[in-house]
């Protein structure tokens, strides 16, 4: 009789993978206060005893949820961006990046992180502190590259770092509003257009 394969480390690392996955696109279409460990162990197939096994409670889950999001953002729109040069064309390619992120619908309702805030956010607590706290991290890369633009000439002198990387968060989280609302493309290029707009350098013809 052969003898029972005991589960590696690497099958809970995959299991835990698959879990997060699939948790972070169910909570943009039904909410991440909607996920629970029965709903979870349907969508993969897994027992629910193994669910709470790799989690333990409703709030780790949420967390670890949080934090697998922010490794897909992060791989799909700020490692490619950063390969751009620091300033204007770096911040340009954030922000387009993010847009293609939102029209290539890596998640089903749009960008995690606009969606979640939308719903944790009148909820105190450690989910909507991490939430917030990777909203902070977001704006605050806009606003680092903004900054080097204006120093490096490629902005006008008087922009507001601060305030035009809060301008740009708003008119890419109401992209991915609209673009969910109407499903419609001329959304996302209509958005692109302004963003380049916005960025255009000092010494740039008006069209």
């Amino acid at each position: 009789m052969p003898a029972t394969r005991r589960p590696s480390r690497s099958d809970g690392d995959r299991s835990r993978g698959t879990i997060l996955e699939a948790a972070a696109a169910l909570a943009t279409v039904e909410g991440i206060d909607g996920l629970s460990l029965a709903r979870l162990a349907t969508v993969t197939g897994m027992s629910k005893s193994g669910v709470f096994g790799l989690f333990g409670s409703k709030e780790e889950l949420q967390l670890a949820v949080v934090g697998h999001a922010r490794t897909v953002f992060v791989r799909e729109v700020v490692e490619p961006a950063l390969t751009a040069k620091p300033g204007r064309s770096q911040l340009l390619a954030l922000c387009l990046g993010y847009l293609d992120h939102v029209e290539r619908r890596d998640y089903p309702g749009g960008c995690f992180f606009a969606s979640v805030a939308a719903e944790v956010g009148s909820r105190p607590g450690p989910v909507r502190d991490l939430v917030a706290a990777e909203h902070d991290a977001w704006i605050g890369l806009l606003a680092a590259q903004a900054h080097r633009a204006v120093a490096d000439g490629e902005l006008p002198a008087d922009c507001d770092p601060v305030r035009l990387s809060g301008e740009l968060g708003v008119m890419l989280t109401g992209a991915d509003i609209a673009y969910l609302l109407h499903d419609d493309p001329r959304i996302i290029d209509t958005v692109r257009a302004a963003v380049a707009t916005r960025l255009a350098s000092p010494d740039t013809e008006p069209s």
